[in-house]
């Protein structure tokens, strides 16, 4: 066991103060761990046990001294983030568990001994929080790479694809529908569980470079503690404390939400038959209802981020050009118009979590190379037509093979957003502020100066 986990089995044995987390007033409670960030506090609050961080997830299964949490910190709402990197990067001088080059380094094998080489050898996991993941081309792909420009010189088979992905958090995953960006640790046939329990035993065989699968034991334990921890914002800087005033955000409301595949989904493969709901968001209604002529900061801030609320559920934008929705027939016969009126909640749908509720990849534009001008361009050819298209990765096409599916990914979840920056799968967006600006270059959304702000201010506060 690192230094790290001693210091956080301390910090949870001691009992950590929550409040109004689980069950009303201030309390000791060794199911909470809760961590500061620029816009208040998480908290990750476990309902059925304590949160055990003796748990195979953080124990050395491998070869390289990584644990899943290497990755997965719980400070980053159990992702990484490239402060938390920073932070470890000086202490341990480029040593730690996490700076491994399997995965790590920008190129696959590199060697660097200096501070300064390492810095330059991991800068995208350091500045993007970027994990290089290394998929080869499927053997009946309806593409091949006609060329690749890599910033980083790396050297791989003609064949091979160097892509670079955020840690997806883990956490909050019984609302998630598929596993991992790209979907390739989910099955048609198989349950979620089912999929996790493969995905925990395929990521100790490769980022901690296991030579041995888990057991049945270490993988049922570690899916276990994932499933049962939930991670949002507890306390806004502004707002104060989120479950005041009738507002429901905080770890203990997300972890009695209903959910179940297709959910509120919005081309009607709801299994219950319900209607879409654009209103997905209702964490803060009751604060729609607040004076507006309050002139003390918390209430205006919890105006504002009701209104974001409404702005996320309710503002109109023209929705086309988004592969895998506009023009797209889903498996209920049902046919997406290559362009539609819609709002954020059409691809965010699943209630007061925000991601897509059924297995849905979609290509928004985030691989377009004016996008993440950091990263490798591959050319790739269209076998029958012979299209080129450029991307910074290929996305569900390299599980697929399929033409369709390039720069497709599922969306995330979204609680928890202002403790694991920068955000999308590549990291382009450095902040909220550059999430909203992607969005209004790609929908133009046309927001005032005063709706931009609460549209942020709602967004850090999930």
């Amino acid at each position: 066991m690192t230094r790290r986990t001693f210091l956080l089995v301390a910090v949870v044995s001691s009992g950590t103060v929550i409040a109004g987390a689980a069950g009303g007033g201030s309390q000791k409670d060794s199911r909470v761990l809760m961590h500061p960030n620029w816009a208040g506090q998480t908290a990750t609050y476990s309902p059925t046990r304590n949160i055990d961080l003796g748990n195979p997830f953080f124990q050395d299964l491998g070869t390289n001294t990584r644990t899943c949490a290497s990755c997965h910190q719980p400070e980053a709402a159990w992702s990484i983030t490239p402060a938390n990197l920073e932070h470890r990067f000086q202490v341990s001088k480029g040593n730690d568990s996490v700076f491994r080059n399997n995965d790590g380094s920008n190129c696959e094998g590199a060697i660097a001994s200096t501070l300064a080489e390492k810095r330059a050898a991991y800068s995208l996991l350091l500045t993007r929080g970027l994990v290089r993941v290394g998929l080869d081309v499927p053997a009946n792909a309806e593409f091949a790479i006609e060329s690749v420009r890599d910033p980083f010189g790396c050297v791989g088979a003609s064949t091979d694809v160097s892509v670079y992905r955020r840690p997806l958090p883990s956490v909050n995953l019984p609302f998630v529908s598929a596993i991992m960006w790209d979907g390739r640790e989910s099955s048609a046939a198989s349950l979620i569980r089912h999929d996790l329990l493969q995905q925990a035993n395929d990521a100790t065989r490769g980022h901690a470079a296991g030579l041995r699968d888990l057991t049945e034991q270490e993988a049922q334990q570690i899916v276990d503690f994932e499933t049962a921890i939930f991670t949002t914002q507890l306390n806004d800087r502004d707002a104060g404390d989120l479950g005041l005033r009738g507002g429901n955000g905080g770890p203990l409301p997300l972890s009695t939400q209903t959910f179940y595949m297709g959910i509120n989904d919005p081309v009607g493969m709801n299994p219950t038959g319900a209607p879409f709901d654009p209103r997905a968001f209702t964490l803060f209604n009751a604060w729609l209802s607040l004076d507006v002529t309050a002139k003390d900061a918390p209430t205006r801030a919890r105006l504002s981020i009701a209104r974001g609320q409404e702005i996320f559920n309710t503002r109109p934008m023209v929705l086309s050009g988004v592969s895998g929705l506009n023009g797209q027939t889903f498996p209920n016969g049902v046919t997406v118009p290559e362009t539609i009126v819609g709002t954020c909640t059409v691809c965010h749908d699943t209630p007061n979590a925000g991601n897509h509720s059924v297995k849905a990849p979609l290509n928004i534009g985030l691989t377009d190379p004016s996008v993440a001008p950091f990263l490798p361009v591959y050319t790739l050819r269209n076998l029958a037509t012979n299209e080129l298209v450029e991307t910074t990765d290929p996305g569900r096409a390299l599980i697929s093979g399929k033409w369709a599916d390039v720069g497709r990914f599922k969306g995330p979840v979204l609680r928890a957003l202002a403790a694991r920056a920068p955000y999308f799968h590549n990291g382009a967006a450095a902040s909220l502020d550059e999430v909203v600006d992607f969005y209004e270059r790609r929908f133009q959304m046309g927001l005032t100066p005063r709706e931009r702000a609460d549209l942020i201010a709602f967004l850090r506060a999930l």
